[in-house]
């Protein structure tokens, strides 16, 4: 906008307006040097020369502009003065909640996370209402399913032909990504692959075929035409050095055609024939400025022409072939070596002053490990029958594994199976063994894929801890992100309502378990509910997010019965649905065409615009990604500003009844402790007496 302006007030060829700002200028009109003052047509109160008119355009608040946010899909044209208020109600002015949790697998053996009881929640009919952990949890578990890869824990029980091609692929990415390459040549090791065509996977077909790249064909076509011709030239010239040498070829050519995309070019050796009919071999020229390892005089003259720094550059990387060319020597002197210019290095002393103790030797090791202490041991051959267990008992639950394998990592900060350091001495190698039916794995296997169609269960605590600075989302596989987008708005309400009020106090707070639960009771009591709305808070696990629903719920018309909602006019509809909140239009929009309609027309000052991104093939084979403009309504149900307690039966009442609360009552009186038959029978049992006699 300044630069716009600037840009206006340089067209302005009046010498005395460019340097006038007074609303008082009395200047007169005079031609190439002062215009009138005019004031601003929009009536923003602004008076300047007539001249200057185009440059204030450009700051008027009076002016109609976009929206800031009009690139992310705001439709809405404005004044300039109104865009910061504008902004409040934004449809694209979009937040993203970033509030996060943990949620650690279950540990059945801690008391208050019982199998039992996740095996009875999830027995229970979800029309009778699902419990909010529960909902929350599986969710959670789902999500987690989803992004858990097996190989990382379990690289031995991958598919080995898959190992193999991808080992294959990297192998030739790491040769075609080496520095050898890069300027220009092969090394002897790299020679070593048969295969030096660069194959890539292919990230549009499902197999990841392996395809030929040409561009990198021919590159490496002309890459080891050069390294021919540069041998060629070596071997000419040792057989011309030889005293009896044969007679060479009139034209010895070493052509590196690389082809016109590669950039080829093209080398030529002359030898000539004497008289005599022996050849003579014609010295390459060393005038020209080439960096070529196999000229003959070139580290001479490249230590004149670089710095001492640049030279070293050149001499580490192409070391190989300046030897192999003989420009320098594998083994040199060291009066020969070159280490920056004429500076002798400093030879560095290296003092080791620590040393084992023998006491610790003794004490930790020797003492403990002494082979003539540990008992006597023979080898023999042993099964598994003498354990009377099938074969089915021996594999285990992938799930399980994989949960505890990752929860391992994440507390201890390594694997089960991974050796670790004891001391500087020894090295203490774990090992771990598994058997699963879904074994052998793909590739990018993820435990949702290996637990899919198998019987619902939960792995998961039911409640859910905080972030710490320890286990946060960055290095944290149990860490989950609520992730939904609302309106800057709406971003307050959903906060303090979903996350501070049911999320946080839903363990025995919110919502209340029986004190049985440690012994399978899911008897739970929602304490609490909307004190400004009839309605009482649920979890839809499809939109994985809190809602409130009706008290009283109408029911449903059956197939035969027209709904006398649809009937009414489009008017009235539209009116009706814009009391409804934005959870509620999101799904009211999905009952029909007509309320689509409806609901639709309330898109511009309820709805909001996010960016959905699509995965597009280019022209020419690659891959972009393109982002367009998506409106819709955000999972923010109604504003709650207090709550109130149920007017249900308290917990004491399901006590009364509760399958898992049996009491015992005793036959007989039990005595105290330290009653005689004598106290029996002179007096009535007192406390006071007895703890009295007792203390004198």
């Amino acid at each position: 906008m300044m630069s716009g302006w600037r840009a206006a007030s340089r067209r302005c060829q009046h010498a005395h307006c460019t340097s006038c700002y007074s609303r008082r200028c009395r200047a007169p009109v005079e031609a190439g040097v002062c215009c009138q003052l005019v004031s601003c047509r929009l009536h923003c109160g602004a008076l300047f020369h007539l001249c200057k008119e185009e440059g204030h355009l450009l700051l008027c608040p009076n002016v109609n502009v976009p929206c800031l946010n009009a690139a992310y899909g705001c439709p809405a044209h404005l004044r300039r003065s109104q865009q910061a208020t504008h902004l409040q109600a934004c449809p694209a002015s979009v937040v993203v909640c970033s509030v996060e949790w943990n949620r650690w697998p279950a540990d059945h053996t801690d008391p208050h996370c019982p199998r039992c009881l996740q095996e009875n929640v999830l027995k229970e009919n979800e029309g009778q209402g699902e419990a909010l952990d529960v909902a929350m949890a599986l969710v959670d578990q789902e999500d987690l399913f989803a992004r858990l890869k097996m190989k990382p824990l379990f690289p031995e029980l991958m598919d080995p032909q898959e190992q193999q091609e991808e080992i294959q692929v990297d192998a030739t990415r790491q040769m075609i990504d080496s520095p050898n390459v890069h300027e220009g040549f092969l090394t002897e090791e790299d020679r070593t692959c048969e295969n030096v065509v660069t194959m890539e996977t292919d990230g549009g077909e499902a197999g990841g075929s392996l395809v030929v790249n040409k561009e990198k064909l021919k590159l490496s076509e002309m890459m080891f035409g050069m390294d021919k011709g540069g041998c060629a030239l070596a071997e000419a010239k040792q057989i011309q050095s030889e005293p009896n040498s044969r007679p060479l070829q009139k034209d010895l050519v070493c052509k590196v055609d690389g082809g016109p995309e590669a950039g080829g070019k093209k080398m030529s050796v002359d030898i000539k024939e004497d008289a005599a009919g022996a050849g003579t071999f014609t010295p390459p020229d060393t005038s020209k400025t080439g960096l070529a390892p196999w000229q003959d005089g070139v580290l001479e003259r490249l230590g004149q022409e670089l710095s001492p720094h640049e030279y070293n550059m050149y001499v580490v990387h192409h070391g190989r072939m300046l030897i192999a060319f003989g420009q320098i020597e594998a083994c040199t002197p060291r009066d020969k070596d070159f280490v920056y210019g004429n500076l002798e290095p400093i030879p560095v002393q290296t003092l080791r002053s620590f040393k084992v103790p023998d006491s610790y030797h003794y004490r930790r090791r020797v003492h403990l490990y002494d082979t003539a202490a540990r008992a006597l041991s023979e080898t023999r051959s042993v099964d598994t029958s003498e354990l009377q267990v099938s074969e089915e008992d021996f594999f285990s639950d992938e799930a399980v594994d994989t949960l505890l394998g990752y929860a391992e990592k994440e507390v201890r900060g390594h694997k089960i199976s991974e050796s670790k350091v004891a001391d500087g001495l020894y090295v203490d190698e774990g090992t771990q063994t598994y058997f699963f039916r879904s074994a052998p794995f793909k590739r990018d296997t993820t435990l949702a894929e290996v637990t899919s169609g198998r019987p619902l269960k939960l792995y998961l605590r039911l409640q859910d801890e905080s972030v710490s600075g320890r286990h946060n989302r960055t290095c944290c596989v149990f860490n989950f992100l609520c992730g939904h987008s609302f309106l800057r708005r709406e971003f307050s309400s959903h906060v303090k309502n979903v996350h501070a009020d049911i999320q946080s106090c839903l363990s025995g707070w919110f919502e209340q378990r029986c004190p049985l639960a440690y012994l399978g009771c899911t008897y739970t009591w929602r304490r609490f509910r909307p004190a400004n709305h009839d309605a009482s808070v649920t979890y839809n696990r499809h939109l994985r997010s809190f809602n409130l629903r009706p008290m009283d719920q109408p029911s449903a018309p059956t197939a035969g019965e027209v709904s006398s909602l649809s009937s009414l006019p489009y008017e009235v509809l539209c009116h009706m649905a814009s009391f409804l909140d934005s959870l509620s239009l999101s799904q009211l929009a999905l009952v029909s065409r007509l309320m689509r309609q409806v609901c639709s027309s309330l898109l511009p000052s309820r709805g909001m615009v996010t960016l959905h991104w699509q995965r597009k093939s280019g022209p020419r084979g690659g891959v972009r990604w393109t982002a367009e403009p998506v409106w819709e309504f955000s999972r923010l149900f109604s504003s709650v500003d207090s709550w109130r307690m149920m007017n249900e039966p308290p917990m004491s009442a399901h006590l009364k009844v509760c399958p898992f609360y049996e009491t015992t009552l005793p036959g007989q009186p039990v005595p105290l402790l330290s009653l005689t038959e004598e106290h029996l029978g002179l007096q009535t049992p007192s406390l006071v007496k007895h703890f009295t006699s007792l203390r004198s």
